[in-house]
């Protein structure tokens, strides 16, 4: 029972250790490897799911760097304090949205916030932030003119907005057309009710039928109402499906809830940029070398199968880097090259365990057993430590 464990155990290892490989494999690997004979390129793509390039922070990529300034309404009431806390938060959230991770924000002096963002251009940085993201709904009264899509709930007529829907849309391919799907919520649900069921009244030639969507005043779509929304809707009009996903991350992260201008926009360089990486990469293995050889020659067979554990490890991380996905700044990589180092203390715990037990006459599986099983404690406490 115990040998077949093993066996499953050991193919699960090989298995896992061949798809890390398969994630972490560079594109260009002619760069970090010697010779040009390597496979290159994504290659591999599984559904949804295709291969992407290591994260790398702002010193090593570069990035957006952007002020906000806080511009509220002459008539504007609020705390604005507190209102830029808030608005601090969305940005947060837009952020992480987008999947960017690294990025810095923070206020300063004069009602502002200061925003690093690594990988984006300065526009897609302007589009990302700066928007309000105020979603509104209209429609044409009698007169022909555009006013907020209302209804009435406990005597009070409340005009639907972004804030009526829920934060989990998400972006669709309808036919050739692209849409954001929303649901609404419990308010959001009777007021979208009531302003379908108006709409119906009148025939579908009669601008009155139409429901308008409105992002920060720009009109999103216009569409005549055919039948009768409640729980759930579509947003249509968008013109590929990436700018549909970036309008669905938006909503999803919140409208700002005081305007913010940016008074200040550049580009920004990275500090270390490309060399780095690839001198990053090189001291990683020369470091991963030099303690394989180490562990060989001092440990021979048993070095052997350490080394391979380390390589086992060293891919491992690697995917879980890339698919979590982490950014890694030139201090990351530091830290990742001192952990091989760390992660073969446990291999020379164990192997000085087992050559104790071999002096003292113990067969070779009575010694690899008692040298797991006594290690575990000064592993255990070591990598607490390290923690």
């Amino acid at each position: 029972m115990r040998s077949t464990s093993t066996v499953f155990v050991f193919l699960f290892v090989v298995a896992l250790t061949a798809f890390s490989v398969i994630v972490v494999w560079p594109s260009s690997p002619y760069r970090y490897l010697p010779g040009d004979f390597w496979p290159h390129g994504r290659g591999i793509k599984l559904g949804d799911w295709e291969r992407e390039t290591m994260r790398l922070g702002l010193d090593l990529q570069g990035g957006a760097y952007l002020i906000l300034q806080a511009d509220p309404p002459a008539d504007y009431q609020g705390d604005l304090g507190t209102a830029l806390d808030s608005a601090k938060n969305v940005v947060e959230r837009r952020v992480n949205e987008f999947g960017v991770s690294e990025a810095e924000i923070n206020k300063t002096s004069g009602n502002r916030i200061s925003v690093q963002v690594p990988g984006l251009s300065l526009q897609e940085a302007q589009d990302l932030i700066g928007k309000t993201a105020a979603l509104k709904f209209m429609v044409y009264d009698d007169n022909q003119q555009l006013v907020e899509a209302s209804g009435v709930i406990d005597g009070q007529t409340i005009a639907m907005t972004g804030a009526d829907i829920k934060n989990n849309t998400y972006a669709q391919n309808i036919g050739t057309t692209f849409a954001v799907v929303f649901e609404t919520t419990s308010r959001g649900s009777k007021l979208m009710d009531q302003i379908t069921r108006r709409a119906l009244s009148y025939p579908s030639s009669d601008p009155r039928n139409y429901l308008i969507v409105m992002l920060d005043d720009v009109v999103l779509s216009q569409a005549s109402v055919s039948g009768i929304i409640s729980d759930s809707g579509q947003i249509t009009g968008q013109a590929s499906f990436s700018e549909a996903n970036n309008l669905s991350k938006q909503l999803n992260a919140g409208a700002l809830p005081v305007p913010l201008k940016i008074i200040q926009a550049e580009e920004v360089s990275a500090t270390l940029g490309e060399d780095s990486v690839l001198d990053s990469v090189r001291a990683g293995q020369v470091g991963l070398l030099a303690v394989m050889l180490f562990m060989i020659l001092y440990y021979r067979l048993p070095g052997v199968l350490a080394s391979a554990a380390l390589l086992v490890y060293t891919a491992i991380t690697l995917m879980v880097f890339k698919l979590v996905p982490i950014t890694l700044t030139l201090s990351g990589i530091a830290a990742f090259v001192l952990s091989i180092g760390i992660a073969v203390d446990a291999n020379i715990l164990i192997f000085e365990r087992m050559k104790e037990e071999l002096r003292r006459g113990r067969t070779l599986n009575a010694a690899i057993d008692i040298g797991f099983r006594r290690a575990w404690s000064s592993i255990r406490d070591s990598n607490v430590s390290t923690l």
